[in-house]
């Protein structure tokens, strides 16, 4: 649940909020539950967070203030990722957080990796963000250039509460292997990135949007390669797993990488509870598609700019949460 708090005098000074009206105003603190600082949730994360925060004493957003809700103070936490992002909300130590869309759907209905634990039924959608593209980045000299080469590796799955994890394992699956095949470890993609540099990890998994911090800096120093995945070669996993897509992974984008490497994408969601009050959840999904959130996601990161209205409700296959529902509907998104 939000939390919310008379500010005191010492703290409003501490803000720069020494006016009157700052100080009658309430706060409301709202938490977005991100990934590892390598990865793509975490600076998104902070850009969205920036957008809808608008603290007491905040200059007027036609003034050139901020468009946020006022009195909302909201900050984006490292976290494990979508499956722990997804408990965290359903626990109530998380106001909000992201998760991917294949992760969010199990949740709430009970299914794949949430079979014969609890369904997280009050789990809701804020809105489709963006596709998180599936990286298996592997040395160049490791000799991987299919998922088959993978036998035997050394192989970092991502670390347990990722969503990384779990379509690392439906990947393998795919291509007939299993953890049992390869010498699984459990690393977050920077710590898995410096064991490549010492030669003591063949290849690892990361799921989310490109560019990947922890990748580029690689790249940047090592040889790499980006493996092939495809619906095509992956057997019956997209068929099976509806939430895939074809995805492509621009030559370029990470140095020394210069071909186009097709793999598999799932859809990052940014999803709270059914707790969450109505009138807040409306003013952050408001605040997000105002005009000048758009500016600062096409300038604060290259994902940014696939963050669009036309595609919130890509992909969601859980209920949106009443606030942005009335918000959509309101824009035209939604009948």
């Amino acid at each position: 649940m939000t939390k919310r708090f008379k500010p005191i005098l010492g703290l409003a000074m501490a803000l720069g909020l020494t006016t009157g009206a700052a100080m009658a105003q309430d706060m409301t603190f709202f938490r977005i539950g991100t990934g590892g600082t390598a990865g793509t949730y975490y600076p998104i994360g902070g850009l969205i967070a920036n957008a809808i925060s608008n603290p007491p004493g905040s200059r007027e957003c036609d003034k050139g203030g901020s468009c946020g809700v006022p009195g909302l103070v909201a900050s984006a936490l490292a976290a494990n990722g979508s499956v722990a992002n997804v408990n965290a909300i359903a626990g109530g130590t998380l106001e909000s957080g992201f998760a991917q869309s294949d992760v969010a759907s199990w949740a709430y209905s009970g299914t794949g990796i949430w079979e014969g634990k609890p369904a997280v039924d009050k789990l809701r959608a804020i809105a489709n963000l963006y596709p998180e593209s599936i990286h298996l980045v592997a040395r160049a000299d490791a000799g991987i250039a299919s998922v088959g080469d993978l036998k035997g590796k050394k192989v970092s799955m991502d670390e347990p509460g990722s969503g990384t994890l779990v379509d690392a394992r439906i990947i393998l699956e795919g291509y007939g292997l299993s953890e049992g095949d390869i010498q699984a470890e459990f690393l977050k993609p920077d710590q898995a990135a410096d064991r490549m540099r010492d030669g003591a990890m063949d290849a690892f998994f990361f799921v989310g949007g490109y560019p990947a911090g922890a990748i580029a800096e690689l790249a940047s120093q090592h040889a790499i390669t980006l493996v092939p995945i495809s619906c095509a070669d992956a057997g019956d996993t997209c068929a099976k797993y509806p939430f895939f897509a074809n995805d492509t992974v621009p030559g370029g984008t990470y140095e020394g990488v210069a071909a186009d490497t097709p793999t598999l994408s799932v859809g990052a969601q940014w999803v709270t509870s059914a707790d969450q009050p109505e009138e807040l959840i409306y003013g952050i999904t408001k605040a997000l598609w105002n005009e000048n959130t758009r500016k600062q996601f096409d300038a604060g990161h290259a994902k940014g700019k696939q963050i669009r209205a036309e595609t919130a409700l890509a992909g969601v296959g859980i209920p949106l949460h009443p606030g942005a529902e009335r918000f959509y509907k309101e824009a035209g998104l939604l009948k």
